[in-house]
């Protein structure tokens, strides 16, 4: 199974440990609600426990993959879940280094008001943790 195949089924299992084992050392998580990126296996592991807590009814339903020789490998994953009741549609693009694992993961959400609610609530835990 390659990397981006062991991400997605880590994800789906709900597997932090397998998730984090996918991640490179030096990743960079981009929020969809933060300016500032998450860095480091550490920090962006403590994101995700909090997002695999919030997130309902979490599904992947469509991937595509980075086809640019050129360019580090990509993938791009779209999902479903809900959030407090709320529905919300989301893409979660990684690049991968050299090494296979996850170097960067940009997370996009939608519609607004959903993706509000995820910011109140993944902040309200990420304070509770002391991230």
């Amino acid at each position: 199974m390659t990397v981006p195949g062991t991400f997605r089924a880590a994800v789906e299992a709900k597997d932090l440990d397998a998730i984090t084992r996918a991640l490179d050392p030096g990743i960079e998580f981009h929020s969809p609600v933060m300016v500032k990126p998450y860095l480091g296996r550490d920090a962006v592991t403590a994101l995700l426990r909090v997002l695999l807590e919030v997130f309902e009814d979490f599904r992947y339903t469509d991937e595509l993959a980075g086809t640019d020789p050129a360019s580090a490998p990509s993938q791009a994953l779209v999902f479903s879940a809900r959030v407090m009741g709320k529905a919300v549609q989301g893409l979660d693009l990684l690049r991968f280094g050299e090494t296979g694992l996850v170097t960067g993961l940009t997370v996009m959400v939608r519609p607004l008001p959903a993706a509000m609610t995820l910011a109140r609530a993944v902040g309200r835990r990420m304070e509770d943790q002391g991230a």
